[in-house]
């Protein structure tokens, strides 16, 4: 039987590309389309939000307003502001009776990520959270080749406090490969990163069981 497009012409099937190779070509190309690491998490919480299945933000950045010219009565321009405080970490949320805490960053290398992209701050406040039996992760991609991880942060302290101690300043694509969950593009959500927490959460649920025994 022919299969036809709308427009007439006649599908033809190709034996030579699997039709999986086919839909993560194109998963990578659109996600190529100007869409920022903070756009994709923001439109997959969206998605898990409208489907009940976690309720999860990105943190407002706290700022002080000094002055504001108004060009016009409806609209107003800041012209200088700053910071109130010390940003922690981009977004937290409540998944499955678990406190989620984590992280976003992206880095133009190809085979390391820096470590210059955190910040103090950020380690200590992820510190605090594990300590309250939180789960606490950074989600991590490389633009370059739109490789996407997911990096516990009890890995990302390991490796910050190795480089106070005159160890490497980045994290090196293949260790990430090992310590990290590799994660790929969908289309609904764009990056379905709690599948991967669901794996979080099946181990600290077995660590429980066997503290209990």
């Amino acid at each position: 039987m022919a299969i036809r497009y709308p427009n007439g012409k006649t599908y033809i099937h190709s034996d030579k590309v699997p039709p999986k190779k086919q839909l993560n070509k194109q998963l990578t190309s659109f996600s190529k389309r100007g869409m920022s690491l903070e756009d994709d998490i923001n439109a997959s919480n969206q998605y898990y939000l409208v489907k009940g299945k976690a309720v999860i933000h990105k943190k407002p950045t706290p700022i002080q307003i000094v002055k504001v010219d108004y060009p016009k009565r409806s609209a107003a321009v800041i012209k200088e502001a700053y910071f109130r405080q010390a940003s922690t970490t981009d977004y937290n949320g409540v998944y499955e009776g678990y406190y989620l805490d984590f992280e976003a960053k992206e880095t133009k290398n190809k085979l390391s990520f820096p470590l210059k992209n955190f910040h103090d701050h950020q380690i200590v406040h992820m510190q605090q959270c594990i300590e309250q039996q939180a789960i606490c992760f950074v989600i991590m991609r490389f633009t370059t080749s739109e490789r996407l991880f997911l990096l516990e942060a009890v890995h990302l302290i390991e490796y910050w406090n190795n480089q106070q101690q005159d160890g490497r300043k980045s994290i090196q694509l293949k260790e990430l490969e090992k310590s990290g969950y590799e994660m790929y593009y969908e289309l609904s959500p764009r990056i379905p990163y709690l599948k991967v927490v669901d794996q979080l959460i099946a181990k600290l649920e077995h660590v429980d069981t066997l503290a209990i025994e």
